[in-house]
């Protein structure tokens, strides 16, 4: 004979037969949280995904932006950080620019070096090295992209492993 239970949940009374050791059943918003839980973790991959797939079409958009109206200068390499290289170039009619952004694939350069660069005519603000495009970074996009699910991947097979191994018991 079966001993019947009545517990009062996260989401209100349950009604459901002890387990065989008497404790009773987990809570109906545990359940719902580990039925979700691996339906986060995909959903987690797929925004980190798509933010991915979001910079290399930014870098698209301005490669292209700077095709469209091409200027070209040498410019010397003013401060170089983790986060940003800030360069220094004349345009054509002799002005002198420092976009506060500063140069787009920036990889290798140096304080005080110069460098030919390339940048949009219309806002000089947008400049990037002479002969680097977006393909400088597929390299780094895709290798984070494949980290990340080589994460998430197994995390969400455990989760549903998890999940299968104890099934949600009918009330």
């Amino acid at each position: 004979m079966a001993v019947e239970t009545r517990t009062r949940g996260a989401d209100g009374p349950t009604e459901g037969p002890a387990s065989s050791d008497g404790d009773p059943s987990p809570p109906r918003g545990r359940w719902r949280f580990g039925r979700l839980a691996p339906r986060l973790v995909l959903a987690l991959g797929g925004l980190l995904t798509a933010l991915a797939v979001a910079l290399l079409l930014a870098c698209h958009i301005n490669d292209r932006t700077i095709e469209e109206s091409r200027g070209t200068a040498v410019a010397e390499v003013v401060e170089n950080s983790y986060f940003r290289t800030v360069v220094r170039f004349n345009t054509d009619e002799g002005r002198v620019y420092v976009p506060p952004g500063g140069v787009l694939y920036p990889a290798d350069l140096k304080e005080g070096q110069l460098v030919r660069v390339e940048f949009d005519t219309r806002n000089p603000d947008l400049v990037r090295v002479k002969d680097r495009n977006m393909s400088v970074a597929l390299l780094p996009v895709g290798s984070a992209t494949a980290v990340v699910w080589a994460v998430l991947l197994p995390t969400y097979w455990a989760l549903r492993r998890t999940l299968s191994a104890n099934p949600r018991r009918n009330e």
